[in-house]
């Protein structure tokens, strides 16, 4: 943080929040205005040199809630300011987008244009259709019939004015039609009216409870219809771009009559669509937010409700400083504004569970499925039994081949579930042992078939894929492993006349890919949709009456206390995409594990029997909710001096930690090796995350680091890895 001077121009209009450009050395750079003092403590200060906005970009609100960010999160004031401006806002690199707009000077008559034709039609022709409000030269010209020239013509005659005017970037400009409301259940009375109770005098946040298909997207909907109708504004969060457009459909369908009042905010936007929705908050137009993770920030004024759906995801949760958790911060914000916050999910964060047990949160129900459905049947397949003589090498068992060829039959529709993108997940030497590992990560190489190569999915590494083994040279090294891309190839073996589609991380590179291929699966165009976790929850397809989950046990068996937590999570959510519509759902999971309680409590959708057995576990080793936790991960690329430093880290927090904090060993992370950099870990646990953040940050600042490693803190970490 620097200190500059306001000039005496400038004082009216600077405030805090404001962007303005600065002297720093020889250049001028952007800066935010986050405090105005009387004076400085400093004898000579230079002057700002120029006002950026008419308007400070970030209101005070957002600004106390980085500076919470920065003081829980163990991180510097500037980087939680980065973090509530997006970089197409911040930088100042991207600004409105502009194109020639015509209007005509004044209302002409008949006689004025049978005058004017006289002599040229096609003036006369462009005449007609303008009137004095702007429209777009290109518009105008379409409309007309005519080319865009003949208004150049006509504003040399003093006929028509040609300026520049504003185009939004609209994301998602395309008109929907109303959407009627849908009839409430009993359950969705009661939970409506505790959320309108709670939206007129906010006192705890609401965890919405609800077991997959029971309706909570029309509590959103009617949430959000109150606040609007209350002349105020709301937020909704989404985990996952994948959902977003099938979010922004529902809410622009219910909310046609004000469609243009609807933001939308996620990664995948254009630089450009991101600054044009983030303006058409901060100017006001936007009503209702739609977006990821980060749009807990939106300056949106006024806000009613704050909608966290599926409120149990890690992908709320930020990877980078500041690593804040979007559902926490959305309980703050609600707090900080007079918010009412409701948090919704078929399987709560043991977190969230908790505070609702204790009584933080108020706890409101949705047990049954919206008309009576039932939950779907969930049959367990033992992988552990090889299928002999079984062709595609036991991807998919017999009963669920049978499955998916019994629903294609009727016209129905399947989705299959693998979490892990790729054709195989290593290759092997069945000569010597040999594995194809990363050179700078401590995981195997990942074989991508379309390509032919080997790809690392932690830090992007690629490589061809070897003919023979590169370290004895014998040409018996073959794949290992399933991946999405073998499961798909599989599929289009198994079923040749099936439609299939598949929703990864590589298939979904394009901006349109998600939307167009979720509005195919939609309209029936696609028989069978492979996925990892990006088509796991949150999706509404009533034609969906099979689910398949190739390998449960993917993400159970990694060091991690929540693995158990994830999993269940993850199954409950794929096994209620299934039995959404008329017909009755069926699910089958296939896994090495049948017996995990995981997996047994999902099979019976038994959520609060997991909770209860993960409560105990927890609560006996003081893991959260019952403890809290903070994880200091160094990195560099000389493991001797990543691991001293490490352990020395360690000794200094265990000699500065008061009484009830525990300090762990300074050992190597589960992923040892990332991106080049060797990574140690230093864990800390104690009653209050604050104490953590405070511990950390005092001990490191008094502790000179070597130049070459470099330490990140993690406060409530949700990944351990």
């Amino acid at each position: 943080m620097l200190d500059y001077s306001v000039p005496e121009a400038m004082r009216a209009a600077v405030g805090i929040g404001s962007r303005v450009r600065v002297p720093v050395r020889t250049r001028l750079l952007p800066g935010t205005v986050i405090e105005i003092l009387e004076e400085s403590e400093f004898a000579k200060v230079r002057d700002i040199a120029e006002l950026l906005d008419e308007k400070p970009m970030i209101r005070p609100s957002l600004l106390e809630l980085a500076r919470w960010m920065s003081d829980y999160y163990c991180c510097p004031l500037e980087t939680a300011v980065r973090s509530v401006l997006p970089v197409a806002v911040r930088d100042g690199n991207v600004g409105a987008k502009k194109q020639n707009a015509v209007r005509a000077v004044r209302v002409f008559t008949e006689e004025d244009f049978e005058a004017i034709a006289r002599r040229a039609p096609r003036q006369a022709d462009a005449l007609r259709v303008l009137t004095q409000e702007p429209i777009l030269v290109t518009e105008a010209a379409t409309k007309a019939g005519v080319h865009e020239s003949v208004f150049r013509t006509l504003e040399k005659n003093g006929l028509v004015v040609i300026e520049a005017s504003v185009i939004s970037r609209n994301p998602y400009s395309e008109r929907f039609v109303a959407g009627a409301e849908l009839t409430l259940n009993a359950e969705q009375e009661v939970a409506m009216k505790v959320v309108v109770e709670t939206m007129a005098k906010p006192e705890k946040p609401i965890l919405l409870f609800g077991v997959t298909g029971s309706g909570k997207t029309e509590i959103y909907l009617r949430a959000i219809r109150h606040a609007v109708d209350t002349g105020r504004t709301a937020l909704v969060l989404v985990p996952e771009i994948a959902l977003t457009p099938q979010t922004v459909e529902r809410f622009k369908s219910r909310f046609a009559e004000m469609q243009d009042q609807i933001a939308v905010l996620h990664s995948h936007l254009s630089e450009g669509e991101r600054h044009d929705e983030w303006h058409k908050i901060h100017n006001g137009t936007a009503r209702i937010v739609i977006g990821a993770r980060s749009s807990i920030f939106a300056p949106i004024e006024n806000p009613g409700i704050i909608i966290v759906d599926e409120e149990h995801e890690n992908s709320y949760k930020q990877d980078e400083a500041p690593r804040y958790n979007a559902r926490d911060m959305a309980v703050l914000r609600g707090k900080q504004e007079g918010a009412a916050v409701l948090l919704g999910s078929a399987t709560p964060s043991l977190e969230s569970w908790h505070n609702a047990q204790s009584g933080k949160y108020q706890l409101v129900r949705l047990d049954q499925r919206v008309d009576d459905k039932s939950m779907p049947v969930v049959r367990i397949t033992d992988l552990r039994r090889p299928t002999r003589n079984d062709p595609e090498g036991g991807i998919l068992s017999r009963a669920l081949r049978e499955a998916v060829e019994g629903r294609m039959a009727k016209g129905e529709q399947t989705i299959l579930f693998l979490n892990r993108r790729g054709f195989s997940t290593s290759m092997i030497c069945e000569a010597c042992g040999h594995v194809c590992q990363c050179p700078d990560c401590s995981v195997s190489l990942t074989y991508h078939r379309a390509a032919e190569r080997l790809m690392c999915h932690i830090c992007g590494h690629s490589s061809r894929a070897p003919k023979v083994c590169p370290k004895c040279s014998d040409p018996k090294i073959r794949y290992s492993g399933t991946g999405t891309q073998k499961v798909e190839e599989a599929l289009k073996r198994i079923f040749p006349k099936a439609r299939i589609a598949r929703m990864d991380a590589d298939s979904m590179t394009r901006k349109e890919a998600y939307r167009e291929t979720l509005g195919a699966f939609k309209e029936g165009r696609i028989d069978i949709l492979l996925g990892t976790q990006m088509i796991a929850k949150g999706l509404h397809f009533p034609n969906v009456t099979l689910v398949g989950i190739v390998n449960a046990d993917l993400g159970l068996h990694i060091p991690d206390f929540r693995a158990g937590e994830r999993t269940f999570q993850l199954l409950t959510q794929v096994a209620g995409r299934a039995g959404r519509g008329e017909m009755e759902g069926e699910v089958f999971v296939q896994t090495f594990t049948p017996f995990s309680p995981s997996i047994q409590f999902a099979r019976h959708h038994d959520f609060e029997g997991f909770m209860e057995q993960e409560m105990e576990f927890r609560k006996r080793f003081d893991y959260p909710p019952f403890g809290r936790m903070a994880m200091i991960t160094l990195r560099g690329a000389v493991r001797e001096r990543v691991e001293f430093s490490a352990q020395t880290l360690s000794r200094k927090l265990k000699a500065a930690a008061p009484a009830g904090i525990v300090v762990g060993e300074g050992v190597p992370a589960p992923l040892e090796k990332a991106k080049t950099y060797y990574r140690f870990q230093v864990s800390l646990r104690g009653p209050s995350s604050l104490r953590l953040s405070r511990l950390a940050r005092s001990t490191l600042d008094a502790l000179p680091m070597p130049e070459d490693v470099f330490v990140a803190v993690d406060i409530d970490p949700l990944q351990l890895m």
